[in-house]
């Protein structure tokens, strides 16, 4: 075994913790926000307090192993050979994509249901937003490019594409990204790529391919976003960054910055060097304890009458369909009787929910018993 403890349930109620918070003085187990509760590897946890031993925490200016450490990352794990001047550093990953939508002059397009911040970062930029929305075939999340291109309007020159998908849970395979750099090149998009959970596949036959690989036309009108806040479980730390190899598309990124976006700050830096360095053994081990944690959700929303989910192939978030469930509101119902989940009314699809398995599993088994008997509840006869 790995010698990570994934079991051990670490009481975070009462101090600050957003996602438990958020139902303080109540018995509500929340699944909702993508943070996992689970102890970050040892390896960042021995490189935060080295750091913090030193005692200064002035500004901080990104230093060569740090970028060595990400650099040689993204090639021993994708192939990816990423200049250091391509990178662009964040506060934060959602900070990259309200960003981008200032960086690119022109309407936005994405496709439903995704990621909040893919909704309301166009707003909070000024652009119009439209939306098309992907499709379920077989049970399997796609995509519908003749809706995608339906939904163009004349002005639009950004996609935002979740690759991963968040909140579906799909990979996208190579033909499927081929076909979203073809549709960004004959629309003349750019394309900003969310890979935060590029770390986190599930299926273990999967590897993830960025988006920026399929080939030199769609690098150039790429911005990728990535980030170890996800797959290391350190979002609080704040650390993200964004692949740019255009130098041109670069220098329009980073002039919309200025003045706005500040530096990141230097516990997030050396958390993210000692992540991409020192930490996949403890990154595989979490793939174990996730894959266990999702086919336990999976087995029981298949015997729930009124639920039904997709296989979840990346990501520690199963998306559940409650429509059959026949309550107005899925997320509050399941958050009075104990379990505190995400409303797909935020990713823009009524009557779904999102279920985040990024726990112990004693944490999950208590909230799927808790799911079970209200569902056992509302069922006519049960």
């Amino acid at each position: 075994m790995s010698g990570f403890d994934f079991a051990r349930v670490i009481e975070r109620r009462g101090g600050d913790s957003l996602k438990w918070n958020k139902y303080a003085g109540r018995d509500v187990l929340p699944l909702w926000v993508a943070d996992m509760d689970f102890a970050a590897p040892p390896a960042i946890i021995a490189a935060l307090e080295r750091r913090v031993a030193q005692g200064c925490f002035g500004y901080a200016q990104e230093w060569p192993s740090l970028y060595e450490a990400v650099l040689d990352n993204l090639q021993r794990e994708y192939g990816w050979q990423v200049e250091a001047d391509w990178l662009v550093w964040l506060p934060g990953l959602v900070t990259g994509l309200n960003v981008a939508c200032r960086a690119v002059d022109g309407d936005v397009l994405t496709a439903t249901p995704v990621y909040p911040p893919f909704l309301s970062a166009p707003r909070l930029s000024g652009r119009q937003l439209s939306t098309a929305a992907l499709r379920q075939a077989d049970g399997r999340w796609g995509w519908d490019f003749a809706a995608l291109a339906a939904a163009l309007t004349p002005g639009c020159r950004l996609l935002l594409l979740c690759h991963p998908h968040n909140p579906v849970g799909r990979a996208w395979d190579e033909d499927e990204l081929n076909e979203v750099a073809a549709f960004c090149k004959r629309h003349d998009l750019i394309v900003c790529s969310d890979e935060i959970h590029c770390g986190l596949l599930l299926d273990e036959h999967r590897q993830h391919l960025p988006l920026a690989m399929i080939d030199a036309g769609i690098a150039r009108r790429s911005i990728t976003l990535m980030a170890p806040s996800k797959t290391w479980n350190m979002p609080g730390l704040g650390c993200a960054f964004a692949v740019i190899p255009d130098a041109a598309l670069r220098r329009r990124f980073t002039s919309v910055m200025r003045g706005i976006v500040p530096h990141v700050n230097v516990l997030g830096l050396a958390a993210t060097e000692a992540a991409y360095r020192d930490c996949d053994d403890w990154r595989q081990a979490l793939l174990g304890v996730l894959r266990g944690n999702r086919d336990r959700v999976e087995a029981a929303i298949a015997g729930l009458p009124g639920l039904a989910m997709s296989h979840v192939e990346a990501t520690y978030l199963a998306w559940i369909d409650a429509r059959s469930l026949g309550v107005a509101d899925p997320a509050a119902f399941f958050e009075t009787a104990g379990v505190g989940l995400s409303s797909g009314l935020d990713f823009g699809l009524a009557g779904w929910i999102r279920l985040n398995f990024g726990c112990p599993p004693a944490t999950l088994a208590a909230a799927l018993e808790r799911m079970t008997a209200a569902v056992a509840g509302q069922t006519p006869g049960a």
